[in-house]
């Protein structure tokens, strides 16, 4: 493999296909140039299914776009989209109580509101990332705030309903691996010593409570200490989310001057993860496993979602540039080929997101409320400026 002529086909594969594809799609098809604010509810076509709004894609589109204008081009469509969303997201996202809806109308009404502050992470990196864009500092002042408003309201009883009865103490990695995120997004552009300190906390959390040695697996729930519990939520392995959270330790070595005790962490969770979730009969990265070898009880177990394919894209760039080992670019290659070889619409534009485990389509909408302009976008920037810090040599 020639690695410059790799790097650098992708490198501009990614942001031709991020500027002539993806964003058009959802500046064409979604974009709400009425009410403000972005639509996901899109068929193959980009025909609108449902005008009920993710309160979750308001933030992550606002952040994608925010992101490819900082490191992209400063595409003045692109941050003007971002300053829609985020007002629709502060006139009609926010509940009295602080918290945040999931779901709204299409002008806004409010439809549903959920246990969880996904809704409030993802507002909070797209302010961030604004603030950068934009150069307005009052939106990393309102990022550090929904920040800190997201830890009271994990850390104070009663006001996040808990999913399980008292009878069953436990938590979950989700939550632990985004805060790591949202803290390396909104340190960026503000300090505060709470971020570094939720930073600390994940950290310490991955290690001593989620990553179990005796499975060579980095599971979604566990007791309050790390017990390992042993029914069908307590064996889950999640790859994807798993692989989500090696590069976001990467990010937090980057920031801390190339912390070799971080960096060896992520290694390790990616290098189990690859394990579990490489498809090795099928390729691709498989949605769910049992840490026993038991059948997962969900029924989307065997499948091939958009996400966790591009997680893994981004993480082994980012592990064979900071380690140079081949292994993790032969990887890189073997999921993005699979990738790239089922999932595009070449057709209709943007990606397929539900694949059957041997690669066959089941069912082509473009979006709905869990997916959207987010992780293909955020892939292909993130990879882009890994491919070109490599050939660097930075």
């Amino acid at each position: 493999m020639d690695k410059k002529s790799y790097l650098g086909y992708w490198a501009e594969s990614y942001k031709t296909d991020l500027q002539t594809n993806i964003l058009p799609f959802w500046l064409t098809h979604g974009l709400d140039t009425v009410n403000g604010g972005v639509y996901t509810c899109i068929d193959r076509e980009g025909n609108l299914m449902d005008p009920t709004k993710s309160v979750w894609f308001q933030g992550r589109f606002a952040y994608i776009c925010s992101h490819a204008y900082n490191h992209i081009a400063r595409n003045q469509e692109w941050l003007d989209a971002a300053k829609s969303t985020l007002d629709f997201i502060e006139a009609h996202c926010f509940d009295t109580d602080g918290r945040m809806f999931f779901e709204t109308t299409a002008q806004g009404v409010p439809l549903r509101k959920r246990r969880y502050v996904f809704s409030e992470s993802f507002a909070a990196i797209a302010m961030a990332e604004y603030a950068l864009a934009s150069g307005d500092k009052s939106y990393a002042e309102k990022a550090l705030a929904l920040f800190k408003e997201m830890r009271r309201f994990l850390s104070t009883p009663g006001i996040l309903e808990p999913k399980y009865l008292p009878t069953l103490q436990a938590q979950g990695h989700s939550i632990t691996m985004i805060m790591i995120n949202v803290a390396t997004c909104i340190r960026q552009v503000i300090s505060d010593p709470e971020l570094d300190k939720q930073i600390d906390e994940s950290l310490f959390a991955l290690r001593n409570y989620f990553m179990h040695e005796e499975f060579q697996a980095l599971l979604e729930t566990v007791g309050l200490k790390g017990e390992f519990l042993d029914t069908l939520n307590g064996r889950l392995i999640n790859p994807g989310h798993c692989i989500e959270t090696a590069w976001f330790l990467f990010d937090v070595a980057r920031d801390r001057q190339m912390d070799q005790s971080i960096i060896d962490t992520a290694l390790t969770i990616l290098d189990w993860s690859w394990e579990w979730g490489w498809d090795k009969e099928y390729g691709g990265i498989i949605n769910f496993r049992d840490c026993k070898h038991f059948p997962p009880q969900d029924y989307s177990q065997d499948m091939k979602f958009w996400w966790p394919q591009t997680e893994a894209i981004i993480a082994n760039l980012y592990a064979y540039k900071l380690t140079g080992d081949e292994k993790y670019l032969k990887q890189h290659r073997m999921v993005s080929e699979w990738t790239y070889a089922h999932f595009p619409d070449h057709e209709y534009g943007e990606w397929y997101g539900y694949l059957h485990r041997d690669g066959s389509l089941a069912q082509p909408a473009k979006g709905n409320l869990f997916k959207g302009p987010f992780h293909i976008p955020r892939m292909m920037i993130k990879a882009y400026t890994l491919c070109n810090e490599i050939l660097a040599g930075e």
